[in-house]
């Protein structure tokens, strides 16, 4: 059985892997800035044990990892800045040598090693340098765009009026991996890992174009939704990045091997696009909150 540290437990990655490992038999250490959240009273029933950890606290970090084998390490510039992303994960990774874990498996970002001029895809492969340069076996798993983004923001908005507002044209191919399975890679790595260390690897559960998307949710919350292709200048006046990468989307476009993965890899479960949607709330989701009285 792995102790193992999750940071990032009450996001979506770090839940999703928080939860295989568990699944599996293995202790896990929950990290997270918050708690007594909803989200870290779930895993805590699951049988967790949660710490608070701040990657700019390095001595909660310190804490949080004695007495651990691995980490699974996810950063994030949302919420803060590239450059915060890029200064907590250096922290978060010296204090794993420090603690001289046996394994640290690290989530960047498919193609993020390729010069991508994507903000947040170049502050997380800063990240995947530094670890490597570091004195600790490691290894990369790098998630194309995600399933999960589908149910929540602007897409959702745009959903409950019928319409799948997507900033690429209809027939451009573009992979994509639901959180679930990102988790149970990460899980996979950290329990194999003679296999997986030293290795740098993209992952994807199914390629798309947004015309089938659509017709996939159309059919799945039984709207007539069509895709409609946001201009890049209208993504560009909320979020320079953002539009960046959906630039990189449509120009070079997000290859992975999906097929030689779940080849290799029958264990992880991959999720079609198609299997994700169908597994989705959409009642609960499509119908909007209640305005404040």
């Amino acid at each position: 059985m792995l102790t193992v540290a999750v940071t990032g437990a009450t996001g979506a990655q770090g839940g999703a892997t928080a939860r295989a490992l568990l699944s599996a038999g293995h202790h896990v250490r929950a990290l997270t800035r918050y708690p007594d959240s909803l989200a870290a009273e779930v895993l805590r029933g699951l049988g967790a044990e949660v710490l608070r950890a701040d990657f700019d606290d390095h001595t909660s970090l310190r804490a949080a990892l004695a007495g651990t084998d691995s980490l699974f390490a996810v950063t994030t510039p949302f919420g803060t800045d590239t450059t915060a992303e890029t200064r907590q994960g250096k922290a978060l990774v010296d204090a794993a040598a420090a603690a001289r874990l046996g394994h640290i498996v690290l989530t960047s970002a498919a193609h993020a090693d390729r010069g991508t001029a994507v903000p947040h895809y170049e502050s997380k492969y800063l990240v995947e340098q530094y670890l490597c340069a570091a004195d600790v076996p490691w290894t990369v798993i790098a998630p194309a765009a995600f399933m999960d983004n589908y149910t929540s923001d602007w897409t959702l908005d745009g959903l409950r009026d019928n319409t799948f507002a997507w900033p690429m044209p209809a027939d451009r191919p573009l992979t994509l991996i639901p959180a679930t399975d990102i988790g149970a890679f990460a899980a996979l790595a950290l329990q194999r890992r003679d296999e997986f260390t030293g290795r740098r690897i993209d992952i994807a559960s199914d390629e798309c174009t947004p015309r089938w998307i659509a017709e996939t949710l159309a059919m799945v919350t039984d709207r007539p939704i069509a895709h409609q292709e946001v201009p890049l200048a209208q993504v560009r006046t909320r979020s320079a990045d953002l539009a960046a990468m959906f630039e990189y989307f449509t120009t070079v476009g997000l290859d992975v091997d999906v097929a030689g993965l779940r080849r290799d890899y029958p264990e992880v479960g991959w999720h079609s696009f198609a299997d994700w949607a169908a597994g989705q709330e959409w009642p609960a989701l499509l119908t909007p909150a209640p305005a404040n009285q």
